[in-house]
């Protein structure tokens, strides 16, 4: 995901990610071909077969960060991934990753209905394992999660999110002359402004990096801004027939300039200076007729 591309490679950071990339069976071969060449680069990964073995050949491969998905103590966890082994796979994953000080490692949770109240059971349980960085995030209403009511939250159990946040944030702030071995930084995802909580949630400002210092290229062969992103909407090119340094210098107008998104919710919204619609994987619909799925500002 290039900041730059006339940077050199050791500016530019590649992540794996998917669906799962450890399903892939070349998946080494490409961690490898990475490394000779010089990008530093990492992966999302769910955990669930990422064994001992597998780390010690990701880290020979040239491995330098890693992200493992953890939504919840083990029964929301599970719930939440369809496997009633879930849960223990992934958490082996994360006491396996948290161990290797090599290794740029944190774990991301989606935050719903299930797992809300007990967030504070989940942050003692990863502290224990050693992990030292969590960053929370909810899900966008889009394909099966549209219609899955549990994993929405409402405005004020966002604010309940929020306030988990800010406290350990503020604790880990408090304690920073002390022992840092039960200390986790949480912070919430980059998706979306919100308002009052912006640099209380999390340590920068919101800001869409999409099109801007991060592009994607997909199973497809598209190219876009991130994959979370309506593929139909803002794909780019596509790697099989368009030179990808072109289109990263010439196109993702639509990411770059964002006076588009000044409708629907958007047209008349104060905080717009400051999110410019929000997070790029947010909107949907037509061309001519883009809305935004989700707000995440919080101003009351």
């Amino acid at each position: 995901m290039p900041r730059s591309l006339n940077n050199a490679n050791n500016r530019i950071i590649v992540v794996l990610t998917g669906g799962e990339p450890l399903l892939r069976p070349d998946i080494l071969e490409v961690g490898m071909a990475l490394n000779h060449r010089g990008f530093y680069w990492s992966m999302v990964s769910n955990g669930f077969l990422y064994t001992e073995q597998m780390h010690k050949q990701l880290m020979d491969a040239g491995l330098k960060a890693l992200t493992i998905s953890l939504d919840g103590v083990e029964e929301d966890h599970n719930w939440m991934r369809g496997n009633p082994q879930s849960f223990q796979r992934t958490l082996n994953a994360i006491k396996i990753a948290a161990s290797d000080k090599r290794l740029d490692f944190d774990v991301v949770t989606c935050v719903n209905k299930r797992n809300l109240k007990r967030l504070e059971e989940l942050y003692s349980l990863l502290a224990g394992v050693g992990v030292r960085k969590w960053r929370l995030f909810t899900i966008i209403p889009i394909g099966r999660a549209e219609k899955e009511a549990d994993l929405h939250l409402t405005k004020s159990e966002k604010v309940e999110m929020m306030e988990f946040i800010k406290a350990h944030r503020e604790k880990e702030s408090c304690s920073k002359t002390k022992s840092a071995d039960s200390q986790i930084d949480v912070a919430f995802s980059c998706e979306g402004y919100l308002g009052k909580y912006e640099e209380k949630a999390r340590p920068v400002r919101f800001f869409c990096h999409a099109g801007i210092n991060i592009a994607s290229v997909l199973i497809d062969g598209r190219i876009s801004g991130c994959p979370n992103i309506d593929r139909d909407l803002f794909s780019q090119g596509n790697i099989y027939r368009d030179n990808f340094y072109d289109v990263w210098e010439n196109r993702f107008k639509p990411f770059r300039e964002r006076s588009w998104a000044r409708q629907g919710i958007c047209k008349e919204c104060k905080h717009f200076k400051n999110c410019f619609g929000g997070g790029m994987h947010n909107w949907k619909g037509e061309k001519a007729i883009l809305q935004p799925l989700t707000c995440n500002k919080i101003d009351y």
